[in-house]
């Protein structure tokens, strides 16, 4: 039983690891230099946190676009064109931005370039997460979710850590052409080892209307919902913790990357296992721990004031990431079909984009609004997760067959 079990597993790995390989170097070179943007425009630019968030939310669009077509084209002409696709336009737009800062204009530079790094990565998702599905069963797919995950955060876990460090000594400048670098051996590993997963069947062209026809069922609205409000909290790990460690706290910014490698080591550790010991347990009911996990790390940071402590309120929001994410992939998966994979993670993504770019400006809002006590910026931002906790353990996901998620 154990060599089948062994073999199973090295039969997903085949299979995924020019995908994994991908990942890694991909949040690698985007951990390098992006985390650090937001404090670069707020300490060495003077730019008031409220439009540090407001310029973040402007990539919700973007991204929006981004997310709905990437996923649209992944399934009309395959996973690994939108790919490519994305993959060569991040290179060109992080040598962009690498030249940005010499420029007058340097925040319209800054915030275009930005917004088309926004758009490259959330053009590639739908395309690498529709390709997971492809490529696993359904019994297989948290756990190959979970594989993706530690891909991408052996990455996320490098690069803060040498980024932070490579900013006490290089301007912004250097580490926009590290990432160029690393994200050019991506490209380079994308050509020679990807293959297409998507098979003969492809999804027909269809009008705008349709390209949310998965958004009529109410579950799924729902699901997408309650899941928006823990994306929201997921936001505000780059952009909001980095000024409140950094420039509230009085910490550095090697303090700071060293919190993010973190969250990347515990991704990468536990990832898998965790993913394995949760794969037969409901769903509704793994989102909720999740949500619950993400709120209190959040919410306990109000109350913390040294490196050590907040290290453990990461480690706790970080294993809510770890629960809720291969969780919510899987269900997104589980209710598509192979031809409309794209288009279902492409719709599961505009929340997800939307996240990331709306939570830096709630963040950056409520920096403002309580500059001396970070009690209520916290504890406001970890209500959202604990609403969606609530939520999740009250719904099912309104289909029939829907894994685990119902009552």
């Amino acid at each position: 039983m154990r060599a089948r079990a062994l073999h199973t597993e090295r039969k997903l790995l085949l299979k995924l690891w020019p995908l994994i390989t991908v990942q890694l170097l991909t949040g690698a070179g985007f951990a390098l230099s992006l985390p650090f943007l937001s404090l670069y425009l707020y300490q060495d630019r003077g730019v008031p946190m409220g439009l540090v968030g407001t310029i973040m939310l402007g990539s919700a669009a973007v991204s929006a676009v981004a997310r709905v077509a990437g996923g649209e084209l992944s399934d009309r002409l395959g996973r690994r064109p939108v790919l490519l696709g994305a993959l060569t336009l991040r290179v060109l737009l992080f040598l962009g931005l690498s030249a940005a800062v010499h420029f007058d204009l340097w925040v319209i530079f800054i915030a275009f370039l930005y917004l088309g790094v926004r758009f490259s990565g959330a053009f590639a998702m739908p395309a690498a997460t529709a390709m997971v599905a492809d490529l696993s069963t359904e019994e297989e797919r948290m756990r190959a979710y979970g594989i993706l995950r530690v891909g991408a955060n052996v990455g996320w876990a490098l690069g803060p850590s040498v980024g932070g460090f490579l900013k006490t000594f290089l301007p912004y400048q250097a580490l926009f052409l590290l990432t160029a670098t690393v994200s050019a051996l991506c490209l380079s590993v994308a050509l020679l080892f990807l293959r297409e997963s998507l098979g003969r069947k492809r999804a027909e062209r269809t009008g705008f209307a349709e390209v949310f026809a998965s958004l009529r069922d109410p579950g799924f609205r729902r699901f997408i919902g309650l899941s928006l409000l823990v994306l929201l909290v997921m936001g505000q790990l780059v952009s909001t913790l980095s000024v409140f460690v950094v420039d509230r706290l009085g910490l550095s910014t090697a303090h700071f990357g060293g919190m993010l490698t973190l969250n990347g080591l515990l991704v990468v550790a536990l990832q898998y296992p965790l993913a394995r010991a949760l794969e037969h347990r409901s769903r509704r009911r793994v989102l909720a721990l999740g949500a619950f996990l993400y709120g209190a790390g959040y919410l306990s940071m109000g109350w913390l004031h040294t490196f050590a402590a907040l290290l453990g309120a990461v480690g706790v929001a970080t294993l809510g990431e770890i629960v809720f994410m291969p969780a919510a992939l899987a269900v997104v998966a589980h209710l598509a079909s192979p031809a409309e994979r794209g288009r279902y993670m492409g719709l599961w993504g505009l929340a997800e984009s939307f996240g990331w770019s709306a939570g830096p400006l709630i963040g950056g809002v409520l920096l403002d609004l309580f500059p001396h006590d970070p009690r209520p910026l916290w504890g406001i931002i970890a209500s959202m997760s604990f609403a969606a906790c609530v939520g999740f353990l009250r719904s099912g996901s309104g289909k029939e067959g829907a894994p685990q998620l119902p009552s």
